[in-house]
């Protein structure tokens, strides 16, 4: 399950997108029109900013914008900033190394790694300009796994 901070890191980047051509953007802005709060915001921008997602301005004028195109930024990759892993199982993780002692013998993992290869290829499959440009679709009109 996507966790709250994912979620919102994830509008927060859409309105950013959005509000490109603004120069940089507040968080107050970005709080008012995601209806977020302010407070939780500023905890998701140290994330972003230290993944390299985000330039910063302080000051008057100052705020958060992004660094590549809206099309440069998936969904996985401000997922992963976010929440970590997706992966659904813990002998998934990219560490490299299995935690689990049936590890070699096991009969599920298979099933876990395709679910988990699913849920990669769609988020890291759909971009922030893809969400834009589709804003106002039915939900599924787009997007198939």
């Amino acid at each position: 399950m996507i966790s709250t901070r994912g979620r919102y890191a994830l509008r927060m980047m859409i309105d950013l997108a959005m509000h490109q051509g603004s120069g940089y953007v507040s968080l107050k802005d970005i709080s008012e029109r995601q209806d977020i709060s302010k407070k939780y915001l500023e905890q998701i921008i140290p994330m972003l900013n230290r993944a390299g997602l985000l330039a910063a301005s302080r000051g008057a004028g100052g705020g958060y914008r992004l660094i590549k195109k809206p099309e440069e930024y998936t969904v996985g990759e401000i997922l992963r900033v976010t929440e970590g892993s997706m992966a659904p199982v813990a002998c998934l993780e990219a560490t490299g190394e299995c935690c689990c002692p049936r590890c070699g013998k096991c009969m599920t993992k298979s099933v876990w790694a395709g679910l988990y290869k699913a849920v990669t290829d769609y988020v890291d499959g759909i971009n922030l300009q893809d969400i834009i440009d589709n804003n106002g679709a039915e939900p599924g009109d787009f997007y198939n796994i």
